[in-house]
């Protein structure tokens, strides 16, 4: 009888292992074996000294995806043919494989110097928000408090915000630029469903999340052949985006001082600075 059970748990065993093998499919969905983006290297940072930065800015950027040059952060909206959005990227790193560190922004969502780490605890329950709604009860006409839990998905992260360092490094003779953190963020509304703003989730070390974003591909609107990683348009600078902060005495975000159009115009000034900068370090 017990050999006749262990022949039976082993033909089990042979026939999941048989089924499992026939649903992996064998076939190139392609022309070629795509090694490159896998097998991606990181570019080193260039070595950098204190005594050889002769001047640095630090500057907060928001990145809006719904302009169309960020459409490659914000699709697809569900992973793929190998793409993920960007957000999935960085949830699958936090949650899934733990190669990302995701950092607290603080009880007024203002911490962003990588204080605290979050533990798994703690981000799931950012990723799965308590939502409070109130119905209109079709009896007594009284409005009932209803509670429902509002998954974090990619296609609610709409904005992320980064925060960079600008230098002049008087050894190479640049004026170079270095991410150092980058923040989700997403849509706030209160209980009546009235848009509040954008919510900070939590921030990620971006010189970690350099060796997550180099094994991503990223979809490419001009050629499906050239592989192009997150890391790719990060290092290239090839997204759009806005200043809303610089270092300053007061540590004021531009729009607790400009309004509209205003604030639009002091963010370019910001940037025009910046580029002034580097063209007075020059003489013609």
């Amino acid at each position: 009888m017990k050999v006749f059970k262990s022949v039976l748990v082993l033909s089990v065993l042979v026939l999941a292992s048989t089924i499992s093998t026939a649903q992996e499919s064998t076939v190139l969905d392609g022309v070629y074996i795509k090694e490159n983006t896998p097998n991606r290297r990181v570019t080193p940072y260039p070595s950098l000294r204190e005594a050889d930065v002769m001047w640095s800015k630090r500057i907060w950027r928001e990145i809006d995806l719904k302009q169309k040059v960020n459409h490659p952060f914000y699709y697809p909206l569900k992973p793929s043919q190998g793409k993920k959005s960007l957000f999935d990227v960085i949830k699958d790193g936090v949650i899934k494989t733990g190669e990302l560190t995701a950092y607290s922004v603080g009880d007024l969502g203002d911490d962003d110097q990588f204080t605290r780490e979050l533990t798994p605890s703690e981000i799931i329950a950012l990723m799965n928000d308590t939502v409070v709604n109130y119905t209109e009860d079709p009896d007594t006409g009284e409005m009932i408090e209803a509670k429902t839990v509002d998954q974090v998905s990619s296609e609610k992260i709409t904005r992320y915000e980064i925060k960079e360092d600008w230098f002049f490094d008087k050894q190479r003779s640049v004026l170079d630029v270095r991410i150092i953190g980058i923040c989700p963020k997403v849509k706030e509304t209160d209980e009546f469903g009235e848009f509040k703003g954008y919510k900070r989730l939590f921030w990620i070390y971006f010189p970690e999340a350099r060796y997550v974003f180099a094994n991503v591909d990223v979809h490419n609107r001009f050629s499906d052949s050239e592989r192009r990683t997150y890391e790719d348009i990060f290092w290239k600078r090839q997204f759009g985006s806005y200043i809303i902060k610089q270092s300053n005495e007061h540590d004021r975000f531009i729009a607790e001082y400009k309004v509209g159009l205003d604030a639009l115009i002091e963010a370019d000034k910001i940037k025009e600075n910046i580029f002034n900068f580097e063209q007075d370090m020059w003489h013609y």
